[in-house]
Order: C-alpha cells, then sequence, then structure tokens
C-alpha cells in the first residue's frame, strides 16, 4: 500500500548536498507528478536516506555515451529537478514504488566525495525568471501554447475542457511551460533544454516553436490523453 506524505512543503533549501538520481530517458519539472519505479541497490539506498530525512531527489538526465560507465559517474546535465516523495510503496522484493513531485529547478555545482552508494551533489536554486519588458506578451503566450496544445492532444471534450480550465486558472506562464514541456512528445534533449531554461520568456517562445514544429507533422506524437494534464501543484 502506498504510504503519503501529507503538505510537502512549497519550497526547499539548498542548503547540503542533495541526492542525485541520474536516469538516461527522463527529463523532471516542477509542478508534475512522477511515477517510478526504484531497484537498483544504489538507489534503494538512496531512497532510504530520502524517506529518513527531507524525502528530496534530484532527478537529473545522463548525457550521451551514459552506457560506457554506467555503473560509475558518467556525465550528467548541469541542470536537474529536485522533486519530493510524496508517497511510497516498499515491495516484498526490496524494490519500491514512489510517487515524485517536482518543485524546483536547481544547477549542479559540483558532485562531492560520498561514502554513500548514491552521487551527491552541491546545487544553487534556480527561480522563474519574467523580464518586465515583455510582461504585456505573457497572456497571449498561455494562449498560443494552449492553442497548440489542443490541435497535438485527442479530440475529446473532457481533454478541451481542462484546457479550457488551465487557461482560465491563476497558471502561472511558469508553470504551463513545464506541463507542456512534461506531458507532450519531445525528445529528452528539448526537454533538457526546456528544463535548464529559467527565463520563463525564451523558454515559452522555445515551447513555442517546437510546439508548432509538432504540430505541423502528419503523425505528431502527444501525451496519453489519461495522463493530461499530469498532477501538479500550485505552491
Amino acid at each position: 500500500m502506498m504510504e503519503s506524505a501529507d503538505n510537502p512543503p512549497s519550497s526547499i533549501a539548498a542548503t547540503g548536498p542533495v541526492r542525485l538520481f541520474p536516469l538516461p530517458g527522463l527529463v523532471m519539472f516542477p509542478h508534475v507528478v512522477q511515477p517510478l519505479h526504484i531497484f537498483e541497490p544504489r538507489y534503494c539506498d538512496m531512497l532510504e536516506d530520502a524517506l529518513a530525512g527531507n524525502r528530496q531527489i534530484a532527478m537529473v538526465l545522463l548525457q550521451p555515451g551514459w552506457e560506457r560507465d554506467y555503473d560509475h559517474q558518467p556525465p550528467i546535465a548541469s541542470v536537474a529537478c529536485i522533486g519530493k516523495v510524496v508517497a511510497h510503496e516498499r515491495m516484498p522484493t526490496g524494490r519500491h514504488n514512489i510517487l515524485l513531485r517536482g518543485l524546483r529547478r536547481v544547477a549542479i555545482r559540483r558532485e562531492i566525495p560520498s561514502d554513500r552508494a548514491f552521487r551527491q551533489a552541491e546545487v544553487d536554486l534556480l527561480d522563474d525568471y519574467y523580464p518586465a519588458a515583455s510582461s504585456k506578451h505573457r497572456s497571449h503566450a498561455q494562449r498560443e501554447l494552449i492553442e497548440l496544445a489542443r490541435r497535438l492532444l485527442p479530440d475529446s471534450d473532457a481533454l478541451h475542457e481542462q484546457l479550457d480550465d488551465l487557461l482560465a486558472s491563476q497558471a502561472s506562464l511558469g508553470m504551463l511551460t513545464d506541463v507542456f514541456a512534461f506531458t507532450l512528445g519531445f525528445s529528452t534533449s528539448i526537454k533538457q533544454r526546456l528544463l535548464a531554461e529559467a527565463n520563463v520568456d525564451r523558454r515559452a517562445a522555445l515551447l513555442q516553436e517546437k510546439l508548432s514544429a509538432l504540430a505541423n507533422q502528419d503523425d505528431a506524437p502527444v501525451a496519453n490523453p489519461s495522463d493530461f494534464p499530469p498532477r501538479f501543484s500550485l505552491n
């Protein structure tokens, strides 16, 4: 049975090292919830350490060529996403199922030596940056992104109602870009570019460019309708 962590914190502080969970095919974003199945001994150790402490784990993308050194310390991306374990299921096999909620972008300052099996790093928090000069264009950018998403998602009244709710909500442009970047059918390299961009206006412009390219493909990949929009937090 899943155990839930009630009332996870709305903010985090970059005090002390963070636990790194490097994966080759996953880019995590703030505001969304990712299910994960953890089975490697070093990452089971990482999870146990997190559950005994602040329940936080930084998901980070492995760089190309990671296969040559996977059991050691292959290169990782310079920007990661710290998440909090909000639900946990311990299996009889020693494996774990968790739900990880994305909290904040972080820049990897440096990895630190550790006597643990898992990797750790010092990080700097990356806040969303909103240039004042382009503030009047953000409502238009939000509408454009949602209309592009309509073209990519199946023709479903329920899905389009959810998009209308997003447009009418108080969700920020930064939050919308993260939800769409996580959900829609981009490569990991494009998702990593979107994660690494703290300037929200530039992130929205890049996302709009990539969504337009997807929308113009006859066989454009889309999100699984049952996963849209992903669970996210307004914190």
